[in-house]
């Protein structure tokens, strides 16, 4: 069989914002959209693979055009695909990966992990198979006639003005669309507006235990351990991203303290920043979550080593919820048997919510049967992606 080419990488960048009312608040949070064209032929037209660089750090496009495109389109014959002439995502992440050093994984991983995506969408196309089972045939897994994947909502940031009264605005949109588990943002403010805003929110969604929190990173050693003590009695869901990310110390002592979940992984990048984690950062498997995000730990590639390192420790592939929000991430929960997925439902347009015609039924949704990720099954995602140039 011939060799598969990649003959175009192609990225831009898009603003994001926190808020379903974009005017709401200005920031300079953007990610990068990729299209990855190959030579395979589908229907008299190229098949193309999409991703991007998920949300909540920013886009990559310098690396992706000076550093990791180029790697792809220059690969030789032979380099991108396995012996049955097939995209192989694995080999084209090694091809990509060639020459890199170990060490600083802060930003160059969110540009393999956007490249990363649109791989995987890419041979799944060409497999004709929606990536959860293409996914899930790859690795040798049991494969699920109809997946189905749990989910909450993530959302409530701090508003600018009248910010419990959108809160509790956005809480009843949240529920109204079916989502019964919400998570909402601590740490912008002070706690006792916080603690506000976790009773408005818990009493809007049915109890604490419905609810999670999430500082993004934002307590000092001091404040971590005030607030988690504030919090334990109230019986959250989870308690996640508490402190520094790398202060495995601080979170070593709160899982001393705290005894309800705690959750963490969102901002760290590689296997060899799990493992710190999980060697020094007091984890419990029994209760606590992991929620590193498949793209930006160099892509499934990446996170695949992290679940199985975790997994291989003790933990149930349950505790793993990853962070993005991504239609990626839940092929990805889909075919590994995870807890569920993160979906924003009102912020980060256009990546916001689930697809076209998706019910959300109990709290779980069944996947688009579309060859790929099924991003042409998400209208407004699908206007941006498909416009790539």
């Amino acid at each position: 069989m011939r060799a598969l080419r990649i003959v175009d990488v192609r990225e831009r960048l898009i603003p994001l914002s926190r808020y379903a009312d974009a005017s709401l608040a200005r920031s300079e949070l953007t990610t990068s959209i990729v299209a990855i064209e190959t030579d395979v032929i589908r229907d008299g037209k190229p098949v193309i693979g999409y991703g991007y660089a998920s949300v909540g750090r920013y886009g990559q496009g310098g690396l992706i055009r000076e550093r990791f495109a180029p790697r792809l389109l220059r690969a030789a014959p032979g380099l991108l695909t396995n012996g049955r002439g097939e995209l192989d995502p694995f080999l084209a992440w090694n091809v990509m990966m060639r020459g890199e050093k170990l060490g600083g994984h802060g930003e160059r991983c969110v540009a393999v992990g956007a490249l990363d995506m649109a791989i995987w969408d890419a041979a799944a196309k060409i497999a004709g198979l929606p990536l959860h089972q293409y996914l899930a045939g790859y690795l040798d897994l049991a494969v699920s006639a109809s997946p189905r994947v749990r989910l909450y909502a993530s959302g409530g940031y701090l508003y600018p003005t009248r910010d419990l009264f959108r809160l509790s605005e956005e809480i009843r949109q949240l529920a109204d669309l079916g989502y019964g588990q919400i998570k909402i943002k601590i740490g912008q403010t002070d706690f006792a507006q916080d603690r506000q805003r976790i009773d408005v929110a818990a009493r809007l969604i049915s109890g604490p235990e419905n609810l999670a929190v999430d500082a993004m990173n934002a307590y000092d050693p001091v404040q971590s351990v005030e607030v988690a003590m504030a919090l334990a009695p109230l019986g959250l869901r989870w308690f996640e991203d508490v402190c520094d990310p790398l202060d495995f110390a601080t979170q070593a002592r709160l899982s001393e303290l705290y005894a309800p979940a705690l959750a963490s992984g969102e901002a760290l990048f590689s296997l060899a920043e799990a493992k710190l984690l999980e060697a020094h950062g007091g984890v419990r498997a029994d209760r606590d979550i992991l929620v590193f995000d498949p793209v930006h730990c160099y892509g499934l590639c990446g996170y695949l080593q992290i679940v199985r390192f975790f997994t291989s420790r003790g933990w149930s592939a349950r505790s793993f919820w990853p962070h993005g929000g991504q239609l990626f991430a839940l092929h990805i929960a889909a075919a590994l048997g995870l807890g569920g997925g993160e979906i924003t439902p009102l912020a980060f347009h256009p990546f916001n919510g689930l697809f076209d015609g998706a019910q959300l039924v109990d709290g779980a949704v069944s996947l688009p049967d579309l060859a790929g990720i099924g991003f042409e099954s998400a209208g407004p995602i699908w206007s941006i992606l498909r416009s790539i140039r």
